[in-house]
């Protein structure tokens, strides 16, 4: 597995072949359409006013089952979650060379009615993760902490990629042909050639695109895994769930989901240290706390400018230029009860509070648009440190 860790660093994306083996393709797809079959209940029951009898299902360009571990009724369908627990978790385990879970269990299926392409796109928000360029040096520097994957059910070929994208901004060239037309394919692309039960596993930091929304049967698993105590924090760091499916799953998988929530909860008491620290300016608690997040020492003020959005989705919930603020977030569910009006509000540390002298990193300076927060008076004891 070393040369697919080479290969992510190197091109940002692994084919796998033979993910479902052959004999086993057939039993999966029946399991996936059951899900199928009560999403788009779910969608013909939630249409709305003028939309079609089967509402989402006929309108969306790419109707997606999202966190369908919520839709999982019984034990036969409990296969769908303990795919995502099985070969794709040991491969991402061991690029990642550290515990791993998943972070969201969704299926992409094709149109009714054909939709065209998509336009090309990184999977990158800097407005409540940090900047590409941040993300980017982290991930050369320290491995990748999140990976994401599509899972052929069925011969697919939509996407494409622009292999070693991930590892730097956008070119002069790709620019001028993104101006021009978003939706065609640029120089040096790649189209991603997954037969029935083929897999690719990428970093979403790469330039990548939907090139075909057909009506062409299209059931694609798709989903991410997010790593525990590697070297970096993950900028993608939530764990949706819909519900516990582990009452369908068999003893192994069901330990591994236990195990997942076990290493989440963990981490949410160090996220709560760090915060804690914070309010109380302690430094050496916070440098600590920072560096059990993010151990490597290089680029760890990207952890820093997570726990910034995170702590601004805590306070705030929400943002006037970003609706859907902090979705890779989940943490803020399980430490909002923990603090109290008075403890967000010191997370919130006034401008004024902070010398404008005060030396922070340009990376962090991006990622607040030159706002001061409250992290920064301890952030210039801490990035200038190690990194």
């Amino acid at each position: 597995m070393d040369d697919d860790r080479f290969q992510i660093q190197e091109s940002g994306f692994v084919i796998v072949r033979g993910v479902i083996p052959p004999h086993e393709l057939e039993e999966t797809r029946r399991v996936f359409e059951l899900l199928v079959d009560r999403q788009r209940q779910v969608w013909a029951q939630s249409r709305g006013p003028g939309d079609p009898t089967g509402g989402a299902w006929e309108t969306s360009a790419q109707p997606r089952l999202g966190t369908f571990d919520g839709l999982v009724e019984s034990r036969e369908e409990g296969a769908a979650v303990e795919l995502l627990l099985g070969r794709p978790l040991e491969i991402s385990r061991n690029i990642m060379k550290a515990p791993v879970a998943p972070t969201q269990f969704m299926l992409m299926c094709n149109p009714t009615t054909d939709h065209g392409p998509a336009a090309w796109h990184r999977d990158i928000h800097p407005i409540d993760q940090a900047p590409v360029s941040g993300l980017q040096q982290d991930l050369l520097a320290n491995g990748p902490g999140y990976l994401q994957w599509n899972l052929a059910l069925h011969d697919d070929d939509v996407l494409w990629v622009v292999p070693g994208s991930h590892r730097r901004p956008n070119t002069a060239e790709e620019n001028e042909h993104l101006t021009e037309d978003p939706r065609r394919p640029l120089p040096g692309a790649l189209q991603v050639e997954l037969g029935a039960g083929d897999g690719v596993v990428y970093t979403n930091l790469i330039l990548h695109w939907g090139s075909n929304y057909s009506p062409t049967r299209r059931r694609t698993v798709h989903f991410g895994y997010r790593s525990f105590g590697g070297d970096r924090l993950p900028y993608v760091l939530g764990m949706h769930r819909r519900g516990d499916a582990s009452q369908y799953l068999g003893r192994s998988a069901c330990d591994l989901w236990q195990e997942h929530r076990r290493l989440y909860d963990a981490e949410c008491d160090t996220i709560e240290a760090v915060f804690r620290a914070m309010i109380a300016k302690d430094a050496e608690a916070f440098v600590q706390g920072l560096t059990s997040l993010h151990p490597g020492a290089e680029h760890r003020e990207v952890c820093l400018i997570l726990l910034s959005k995170l702590a601004h989705k805590l306070c705030f919930d929400t943002h006037p230029e970003r609706p859907g603020y902090g979705g890779d977030f989940t943490q803020e569910q399980e430490l909002a009860p923990r603090f109290s009006a008075a403890d967000l509000e010191q997370l919130q540390w006034p401008s004024e509070h902070i010398p404008e002298s005060a030396p922070v990193c340009g990376c962090f300076q991006r990622a607040h648009h030159g706002e001061r927060s409250r992290l920064l008076p301890l952030a210039r004891r801490t990035v200038h440190r190690d990194s």
